[in-house]
């Protein structure tokens, strides 16, 4: 698939875990094959004023594809990543049939293949079905090149079951990524328990539903050594455990959303079910604490949580609503707008530390040198623009930035070494 041709970045401000450092980039065949001043030669493409980094790498994407089709495709939420500067996907297991057998991690991987807009990273379920009752068939998914488990949309309750999913795990060199949610806590809720949603009449999601599972699996890790991350921290309380544990020496590692980090709790007092998520919106003292927590890397990994949903289903009431947002096209925007980083640190959140997570950093998340896969984002850190849900790639519509202006643009975005992405138009 990867060409011939050569393809120079020029005058692009270079950011990998090295810092910072204007050169020019060739790529050819699928790699970097120069850095460095005046380089000629091949199709040029203009980059000035533009930082040229390692392609963006989401741990949290559901792409919904098999079973549920109409909200979203493998192809089109690729092509929403190449969009928002993803060069790797990994898709989350909560489709139809789930992600719980080899049939069905071969047909994900493939169809990735097949859209050939960035890697698609099948996740594999860890129980069977997401049911949390037996253990899927770990030993065989990882033998198959799963190296993440999850069952994201569910916690897993039982507590000795999660103890020999982390033994497993220790085992086989593999990652379990936690939806943290205390299920009996939760039943009926659809916004933070908070003083507006005692007075909207709404049930309340109370935090403790997360930190308690944040807490026990803690715990757990510390029993077993199993590595373990948390998705879509939202409270104060759960980033504090976590920044405990790394104290401690515990392999753990945990990820924010945009979302989380950018809209509060009042956002549904409107009653517009674009806004409900799970986790919740939480309080403005919980997005300072998320926000701290990446800033002093207590929180590993800027992850989207990606959630298309078609149009009829987000026009049920707010209890009958499913939970979820877009966010593949917006990351990098909403990131630029609210945390106070250097550029160096937004790429170790968005590329670096997330393809390390995902086992892929032998192809993902690289430095700029000779040798590396050229999986690459252009991206203007200056650029604003304005969220029109009819401009976005994803099939579905439900983003909670309507109308809202973000600073940050991909201008560039580049899988083995071909351009998926020009001028911010995909370009299959």
């Amino acid at each position: 698939m990867t060409g011939a041709e050569r393809i120079v970045l020029k005058g692009g401000r270079v950011v990998d875990s090295r810092g910072e450092r204007v050169v020019d980039v060739a790529v050819q065949r699928g790699v970097v094959v120069e850095v460095g001043e005046q380089l000629s030669g091949g199709r040029t493409i203009d980059a000035s004023g533009c930082v040229v980094a390692p392609g963006f790498v989401d741990l949290h994407a559901h792409l919904r594809e098999p079973g549920k089709e109409e909200a979203e495709t493998i192809e089109t939420g690729s092509r929403a990543g190449a969009k928002g500067g993803y060069t790797a996907l990994v898709a989350m297991p909560n489709t139809d049939p789930p992600q719980d057998s080899v049939a069905v991690i071969d047909f994900v991987r493939e169809q990735g293949k097949r859209a050939g807009l960035v890697e698609v990273v099948p996740s594999g379920c860890i129980t069977l079905g997401r049911q949390g009752e037996a253990l899927a068939p770990m030993a065989e998914l990882a033998a198959a090149g799963v190296r993440i488990f999850t069952d994201d949309g569910n916690g897993v309750q039982d507590e000795l079951l999660m103890r020999r999913a982390m033994e497993y795990a220790k085992g086989l060199g593999v990652t379990l990524a936690q939806h943290c949610e205390v299920a009996t806590l939760t039943k009926g809720a659809v916004m933070n328990e908070c003083q507006c949603c005692t007075s909207l009449g709404l049930p309340g999601w109370p935090s403790i539903a997360e930190e308690l599972m944040v807490f026990r699996d803690i715990e757990l890790a510390r029993l077993t050594g199993a590595r373990v991350h948390f998705l879509h921290l939202s409270t104060a309380r759960s980033v504090e455990l976590v920044r405990a544990a790394k104290r401690d020496g515990l392999p753990i590692t945990a990820e924010v959303t945009p979302h989380h980090l950018s809209l509060d709790e009042t956002r549904l007092t409107t009653f517009d079910t674009v806004f409900k998520v799970n986790p919740p919106l939480r309080s403005l003292a919980d997005i300072a604490a998320l926000r701290a927590g990446v800033v002093d890397g207590t929180i590993d990994a800027l992850a989207t949580d990606h959630a298309p949903h078609p149009r009829r289903d987000k026009e049920l009431t707010l209890d009958q609503a499913p939970p979820g947002m877009l966010g593949l096209e917006t990351a990098l925007g909403v990131a630029l707008g609210v945390l106070d980083v250097s550029l160096t640190q937004l790429v170790r959140i968005m590329s670096i530390h997330p393809a390390q997570i995902a086992g892929i950093a032998d192809r993902h998340g690289r430095d700029i040198e000779p040798g590396a896969p050229a999986n690459l984002v252009v991206f203007d850190p200056n650029a604003t623009w304005q969220v029109e849900p009819e401009t976005l790639a994803s099939k579905s519509r439900n983003t909670p930035y309507v109308g809202m202006t973000l600073r940050g643009k991909v201008r560039h975005t580049m899988f083995n070494g071909d351009i998926t992405v020009l001028h911010g138009e995909a370009q299959r």
